[in-house]
């Protein structure tokens, strides 16, 4: 009877996994009943459409009407990963000359570093920084008047009614103005960097209502748009009077784009000013529809003619495939009153990071919505934004932007070979040319370093073959070459160390004082290592250097029964100045499987950071960070705890974006973090208990059903 029991048991242990796939999610249930719907004009939740490499971010009227109302928000943009503009360098600037600062290794080595000592801005370094910078590629709005001829105001906008269908990708706008309704409809391409808007209103025929396009000069500054420039940039116009379409060629400086506009017939076109245009429908119909399309190039290609019909009609498919597909949670089950606020995270953090953040190159914090460090994106951000797509079975999406460490090898070899080191060091602020920027931090940061490995090992887990090995072999050895050169040998201790000089995740630690954080020696161990199975799997031996790292790495430092959080800074739990900024320490068993980390040292780490962290100074992806810790864990109540801790840096808003600080009004890294911790708490990880999402409390409280998610290392 004994031995039957435990059979069933194993059993019911072999197929508790695959509970979760007994009976297919109704996903479009899961979707919708997470649409957004404003009834205000809310100038903290303005709604965008996009493709992921271009996008379109509205107010209540569907259209960029009233922008100055989100100057101190998050600015309406329309911003595109092809698109960039570099102001005139006329003295020649370049980072490759810069006057780099040497700093003395522990063997007294002289490094140099693209340093800005006392955070201080010279012309030169802003111009270094800024440069290039993603620019807005045109706003287009509403022209509302009243009878006498006034322009609208934004509080004179009645009857607000605002509605993001998620599941086709489109946001229906409705709302009166001087008691006349408006209904708008705005749409953007799946395939195509076009944008569509469809009005229906009687104030048309009146003259009272028309669609304008204007185009700013470029800047690194939130806005992404300097209007007080018009000379400094061209428009030409190709515009043949009585056609529904217009032709924009865009220059700035030596930037170059296109756009073109199409609208229904019966309306007007007019030329407002240097850079502003006018669409004026007809007086014999309340019904109008226009289409930008923005291209990255100049004349000469096939431009073709986007309907709205047309434009809606490609959005529902790319919309309605992309959640059919990829992996779905559903925790419409559950008992804990939590889990529709979870859920409502989960599936806007999905739109969100579908419509910002799968171009070519990685996102900047704020991804296609506005500028943050002068519109330079961040590599070691890059993993928070995109490593998710991975977990939840939509790999092209990362791979999108995998292409972009091969297009900037030379110059991290360059980076590297003039630091002293072999193979490729990755920069942290960068643009498309992967030209470091000058910084007083980012140019010390070394925890972007394995994220390339990490990605190539993602992609190997899906598709195992050698073609992916062929594919991303040298940006894995150059990557591991790089960090086994940088591990420095400390003849004082006989093991090879990290730092200093270094800046370790945790940014409030001394550059020129820290010493092997645990994080960042845990990530040069297991990236290290999985370079090496690279080689197996290729055939190759084991690299001999990799291995003598590896061999006589520094282990992290442990104090009492808690790591610390770097081997400079023994004082960790007993510093009040060391508790802020990221947690860090806890991603050594959490981003990482966490070889070599004791997990009942880890757990009495977690509880020390749980009870005295200073919340108000951390960032949107420190609570996924935490949530994974407490996930592998066994503590899956804490992981829970975790993503909605009630804290300043976690909360979500109705749109779904991250809320950071004045200047950072959405970010990112928080919405990809949620994402990872997600499908690794639903999905499991390497090792993890064989339940159904073992990263969910098993309490009864909680019913987790999920579907096509991929576990995580």
């Amino acid at each position: 009877m004994q031995k039957k029991s435990l059979l069933y048991g194993c059993l019911l242990t072999l197929l508790c996994p695959l509970v979760a796939f007994a009976a297919p999610i109704d996903r479009h249930a899961l979707v919708t009943r997470h649409d957004v719907v404003l009834t205000n004009f809310d100038a903290n939740n303005p709604l965008s459409v996009g493709n992921g490499r271009f996008c379109f971010t509205v107010d209540a009227t569907g259209l960029q009407t009233f922008p100055d109302a989100f100057t101190n928000t998050i600015p309406l943009g329309t911003l595109s990963d092809w698109g960039w503009h570099t102001i005139p360098n006329t003295n020649g600037w370049d980072i490759d000359h810069f006057q780099f600062k040497e700093y003395t290794d522990l063997n007294g080595r002289k490094v140099p570093y693209a340093d800005v000592p006392h955070n201080q801005q010279t012309p030169e370094i802003k111009w270094l920084r800024s440069n290039p910078h993603r620019l807005h590629l045109g706003q287009i709005g509403f022209v509302l008047k009243h009878a006498d001829g006034s322009p609208a105001k934004v509080e004179e906008l009645t009857d607000i009614n605002q509605h993001l269908d998620l599941w086709n990708g489109k946001i229906i706008s409705h709302f009166k103005f001087d008691g006349e309704p408006v209904e708008v409809g705005t749409v953007c391409a799946g395939d195509s960097d076009a944008v569509s808007v469809h009005v229906k209103s009687s104030l048309m025929k009146s003259q009272r209502l028309a669609i304008q396009i204007k185009f700013p000069y470029g800047t690194g500054a939130t806005t992404t748009a300097d209007w007080t420039k018009p000379e400094a940039h061209k428009t030409e116009l190709i515009y043949v009077p009585g056609s529904v379409q217009a032709q924009f060629e865009r220059r700035l400086d030596d930037d170059k784009y296109t756009v073109v506009a199409d609208w229904s017939g019966g309306a007007t076109f007019n030329t407002l000013g240097k850079h502003e245009f006018v669409v004026t429908p007809g007086k014999n119909s309340d019904e109008m529809s226009l289409a930008c399309t923005f291209l990255g190039s100049t004349k000469g290609e096939v431009l073709l003619l986007w309907s709205f019909d047309k434009v809606e009609s490609n959005a529902r498919e790319h919309w309605n495939h992309f959640w059919q597909t990829g992996g779905a949670i559903d925790l419409s089950g559950s008992k804990d009153p939590r889990w529709f606020e979870l859920e409502r995270r989960i599936v806007l953090s999905q739109y969100l990071t579908a419509i910002q953040s799968t171009g070519k190159n990685p996102p900047q914090e704020t991804g296609l919505t506005y500028n943050t460090w002068e519109g330079k994106f961040h590599i070691e951000m890059h993993w928070w934004h995109e490593a998710h797509f991975a977990l939840w079975n939509r790999l092209p999406l990362l791979e999108n932007s995998l292409g972009f460490y091969q297009n900037i090898l030379p110059r991290a070899e360059g980076t590297a070979k003039k630091q002293g080191y072999a193979g490729a060091r990755w920069p942290k602020m960068t643009s498309p040319s992967g030209a470091e920027s000058p910084s007083p931090v980012g140019p010390f940061l070394v925890w972007e370093e394995p994220h390339p490995i990490f990605y190539a090992e993602l992609c190997w887990r899906e598709h195992q073959d050698k073609a992916t090995l062929e594919k991303y072999r040298d940006i894995v050895f150059q990557t591991a070459d790089f960090m086994a050169s940088y591990a420095t040998w400390d003849t004082n201790t006989s093991r090879y160390v990290l730092g200093p000089i270094l800046q370790c995740a945790q940014e409030n630690f001394p550059k020129d004082k820290t010493l092997n954080p645990t994080f960042e020696l845990t990530y040069w161990h297991w990236a290290l290592e999985t370079a090496q199975q690279w080689r197996t799997r290729l055939g190759l031996p084991r690299d001999k250097k990799w291995d003598e790292v590896l061999t006589h790495l520094a282990k992290p430092l442990v104090v009492g029964d808690k790591y610390a959080f770097t081997e400079t800074t023994p004082d960790s739990y007993t510093n009040p100045k060391w508790n802020a900024d990221h947690p860090s320490v806890t991603a050594a068993l959490g981003l990482l499987p966490g070889e070599g980390i004791d997990p009942e040292t880890m757990r009495h780490t977690l509880d020390w950071i749980w009870q005295n962290w200073n919340w108000p100074d951390t960032w949107g992806w420190d609570y996924p960070m935490l949530a994974m810790t407490s996930a592998r864990l066994g503590e899956p109540d804490r992981a829970i705890d975790a993503l909605l801790l009630d804290t300043p840096k976690n909360h979500y808003a109705v749109n779904g974006h991250v809320y950071q600080r004045p200047g950072l009004t959405l970010y990112l890294p928080a919405n990809g973090g949620l994402l990872y911790a997600t499908a690794l708490m639903a999905a499991g990880w390497d090792g993890a208990p064989k339940r159904n999402a073992p990263g969910f409390p098993d309490n009864g409280q909680w019913n987790v059903k999920w579907e096509n998610l991929h576990t995580a290392p």
